[in-house]
């Protein structure tokens, strides 16, 4: 059932980009499908890349972060330790909601700039990658939604696989998203990431199905 309650408002308006979120739980596959949206020449933007790099080149985020986690969460230069800051929020809930409430209106302001210089260039359709769309509101940005999903087990191997942590830690980070069946039920179409069925085609499908 689309959640379509707060979207992108004024859709009509001349000068409107359609945004489209593309989100889905750990290992559901969110940047393959961005990667195959980025070959067909589509600007996406990374939402989880860019909070990790406004760390570094946003000071006032990097004090509040320090100001509310301590120096423990600070590496030998001074710099964001993001090892030790994910040690400490997927350990405790509210530590986490902590952390959010400081980052998303950074990211926020970025995706803002990056908007703007893209509808200076007549750019009329983006994409908006991220793994806490609607935990984060930033689905209220967006025309649509769509949501990639996976088996949980196969979810579970692929971030074991890239990152190295065990499995009880990968589900326990997993734990603290919303979980795929409530995300999926919130999106507006569903992209399957099982590896059998084949992307590509349900991404052409999607694109040349868009109306507007």
């Amino acid at each position: 059932m689309p959640f379509s309650t707060g979207r992108a408002a004024n859709v009509d308006s001349v000068d409107h980009i359609r945004v489209i979120g593309i989100t889905g739980g750990m290992g559901a596959g969110k940047s393959v499908v961005s990667g195959i949206l980025r070959s067909l020449g589509h600007s996406v933007y990374d939402a989880d890349s860019a909070a990790k790099s406004l760390y570094d080149r946003d000071e006032e985020l990097l004090l509040a972060v320090r100001s509310r986690f301590g120096e423990g969460i600070l590496n030998p230069e001074g710099r964001l330790d993001r090892t030790s800051l994910a040690e400490v929020v997927f350990a405790d809930s509210e530590a986490l909601n902590d952390l959010n409430d400081l980052v998303h209106p950074a990211v926020a302001r970025d995706f803002a700039a990056w908007l703007d210089g893209l509808r200076a260039k007549g750019v009329r359709l983006v994409f908006r990658e991220a793994a806490i769309l609607f935990e984060s509101g930033s689905h209220r940005d967006c025309d649509w939604v769509w949501g990639v999903q996976a088996p949980d087990g196969l979810r579970v191997r692929r971030v074991r696989d890239r990152s190295g942590l065990a499995e009880a830690e990968v589900r326990q980070r997993m734990a603290r998203q919303w979980s795929q069946e409530d995300v999926m039920e919130a999106c507006d179409s569903l992209i399957v990431n099982d590896g059998v069925e084949p992307l590509v085609p349900r991404v052409l499908s999607l694109l040349e199905n868009l109306s507007f």
